[in-house]
C-alpha cells in the first residue's frame, strides 16, 4: 500500500510540476494560450511562474527522488533560458535602466 501512494505521490506532484511549466510555456508566448489560440509573452506572470516553481524545487530538497530532482532542475534551466531570450527580445524590457525589468527576472539559484 506505501508503495501505490508513493508512486501515486509522485505523479502528482510531477504533474504539478509540469502544470506550472506549461503555464509558464504559455506565459513566454512558447506555446499558444488555449483560450486566446495566440501566442501572447507575458514576462511578469512567467517570472511569478518561474519562481514558484524555483519555490517548490527548493522547498522539497532532500524529500525529491533522483528523477525528480532531474526533471525540476532541466525544467527550471530550460524555462529561465528561455525567460532570458524573451527578456532580450522584448523591446519594452530591453530598454536599460528600467526597474521594472529588474523586477520581472526569476531567482538565479
Amino acid at each position: 500500500m506505501a508503495d501505490k501512494e508513493f508512486d501515486r505521490n509522485q505523479i502528482l506532484f510531477l504533474s504539478l510540476i509540469q502544470s506550472l511549466a506549461s503555464s509558464a510555456w504559455i506565459q513566454l508566448g512558447k506555446q499558444l494560450n488555449p483560450i486566446t489560440r495566440k501566442a501572447e509573452c507575458n514576462l511578469q506572470e512567467a517570472a511569478l511562474t518561474i519562481d514558484i516553481i524555483e519555490m517548490l524545487h527548493s522547498k522539497t530538497a532532500g524529500n525529491r527522488n533522483e528523477n525528480e530532482s532531474r526533471i525540476m532542475e532541466k525544467m527550471l534551466s530550460d524555462l529561465k533560458t528561455n525567460f532570458i531570450e524573451m527578456k532580450i527580445k522584448s523591446p519594452k524590457n530591453s530598454e536599460q535602466g528600467n526597474p521594472e525589468a529588474e523586477q520581472n527576472t526569476p531567482n538565479k539559484s
